[in-house]
């Protein structure tokens, strides 16, 4: 996706603080963090949103799953809580069209949220 902004900061096209990187994902801070911790983990692979989650696609978001609970261990918030959002569709918020986990911590959460 020649406009994607996920797709130019893991093509290095722009610039942005990675904490983590393989051959699967990239995860790098969010410019506009909502807690102390706000990592924002993202597929190499364009992936619009869940909408567009293939079958062939349940190891990578088993693996976004497992490297966000690595990075909050690494982060300090494991013990005392994270929230991990996906949003879907413009109506839940999401804002950039390739699919991403947000691993916030840090702060205590409310609920229900937004």
């Amino acid at each position: 996706m020649n406009d994607c902004l996920f797709c130019k900061i893991i093509e290095r096209k722009l610039p942005s603080k990675i904490v983590f990187e393989d051959d699967k994902l990239v995860a790098f801070e969010d410019v506009n963090p909502q807690a102390p911790v706000h990592i924002l983990l993202v597929p190499r692979r364009h992936i619009e949103s869940v909408n567009g989650v293939e079958e062939t696609d349940r190891e990578l978001m088993g693996h976004l799953f497992w490297i966000s609970r690595k990075l909050a261990q690494e982060r300090g918030v494991a013990a005392s809580g994270y929230r991990l959002v996906v949003n879907s569709g413009a109506s839940a918020g999401q804002s950039v069209f390739h699919i991403h986990v947000h691993l916030v911590g840090g702060r205590a959460f409310g609920w229900p949220p937004g």
